[in-house]
């Protein structure tokens, strides 16, 4: 399924140049902290037993706190496709960036 994620918006990178994997240390201050919360708080509820990922259904290989890689994928490539798809609407519609940040430093 994050293939489908991949798809639907990091294309967005290349066809309307919104350069986001360009910026990659603003992009990492912006997603990592958010994952980071995340995976503990996914660490917590599979050592309390209140989640569980089925081993049928996920591709076996397991990182720290018994998480496997495809939750580690999912709070990496589902923030970076939200700013990607952020980036994007406000490259083709620049007066909603303007409207909700204010003026870009850079048409000052």
């Amino acid at each position: 399924m994050l293939a489908f994620v991949v798809c639907g918006s990091f294309w967005l990178e290349i066809v309307l140049k919104t350069s986001v994997l360009k910026r990659w240390k603003r992009m990492l201050l912006s997603v990592l902290p958010v994952s980071i919360f995340f995976i503990i708080w996914d660490a917590y509820a599979i050592a309390q037993g209140h989640w569980f990922f089925n081993p049928e259904r996920t591709l076996g290989i397991y990182g720290p706190f018994n998480i496997p890689l495809e939750e580690y994928l999912f709070f990496i490539i589902v923030p970076i496709a939200a700013i990607l798809t952020i980036e994007g609407v406000t490259t083709v519609k620049p007066h909603l960036r303007e409207k909700e940040f204010g003026k870009d430093e850079n048409d000052l």
